[in-house]
């Protein structure tokens, strides 16, 4: 029996929409309309796509959404000055600064730089201490796209075994933690951890977010298993991307996975979608 498919696209479809609806209450009722700003430095292309996705999801959604385009040789003070300069616009609800900057630029400093109110991809310092210790703060997108996608299929995360292959700021250790914080018991993996198949045959819950295309195979995998894959690759000769799971023989022995594309990507634009709007109800006192 082959896998249950987590479906990110039809469930990134249905969170829109009630977005949308929540957008235009929100409208209606305080003349507030959320506004998203993006800080782009440099012309790299893969980043100009997600930016142009994100805007247009906004838009779609009844939101505002500016990009702020610097070039690549813009100096660590002028993407520092940009960035204040829309914290200090009460128009502007949330701010995200695309990643990755150019190598000359120092990237945490200009993630810290953006006011926590803002910071609706949830990855500034302050944001993920706050996660850390349990307080109130934006969540990363994807650790969060992921949550949510569970949630949405009814899979069960309290008490399992959960396991994430991947340690990057961003998404693995953000993903371990929201799942520490539902109460799974969690293990983080890495390029140095030993007997990795192993380990990854005990999850009930497997996260796939260490950027290596196809490296967990079918083997690896418990019976039943729920697997999610964050990864994005892309291989000579291929006509789409790759996850970091060998999709077809994980599906033959996983009980719900998730597809790549069509997956974990869509719920990332819909968290920072649901992110911004709560931003703008909190910078409105609502």
């Amino acid at each position: 029996m082959s896998a249950i498919i987590l479906d990110g696209s039809a469930t990134a479809r249905k969170i829109r929409e009630e977005l949308t609806a929540q957008t235009a209450e929100l409208t209606s009722s305080t003349g507030v309309v959320p506004r998203l700003d993006v800080v782009l430095v440099g012309d790299d292309p893969a980043s100009v796509t997600y930016v142009g996705m994100k805007k247009r999801a906004a838009e779609a959604a009844g939101m505002r959404s500016e990009t702020h385009r610097l070039s690549a040789d813009a100096t660590q003070e002028q993407v520092l000055e940009l960035v204040r300069s829309l914290n200090a616009d009460p128009g502007v609800h949330g701010i995200l600064v695309q990643h990755p900057v150019p190598r000359h630029l120092d990237e945490q400093a200009i993630l810290d730089a953006v006011s926590p109110e803002k910071d609706v991809d949830g990855i500034s310092s302050l944001s993920l201490g706050r996660l850390l210790t349990g307080l109130p703060s934006f969540r990363p997108c994807t650790p969060l796209g992921i949550i949510r996608l569970l949630d949405e299929y009814g899979v069960e995360i309290q008490g399992r075994r959960a396991v994430v292959v991947g340690r990057s700021i961003i998404l693995g250790k953000p993903a371990g933690l929201l799942l520490l914080e539902r109460h799974a018991t969690v293990t983080v993996c890495h390029s140095r951890t030993q007997d990795l198949p192993a380990i990854c045959c005990e999850a009930d819950i497997l996260v796939a977010a260490v950027g290596k295309a196809e490296m967990i195979r079918g083997d690896w995998i418990k019976p039943g298993a729920c697997v999610i894959d964050a990864g994005y690759n892309r291989l000579p000769g291929r006509d789409r991307d790759v996850g970091d799971v060998r999709y077809e023989e994980a599906s033959a022995v996983a009980g719900r996975i998730t597809p790549v594309p069509g997956g974990v990507g869509p719920m990332t634009i819909a968290m920072l979608l649901q992110n911004t709007l709560e931003a703008a109800r909190l910078q409105a006192g609502v």
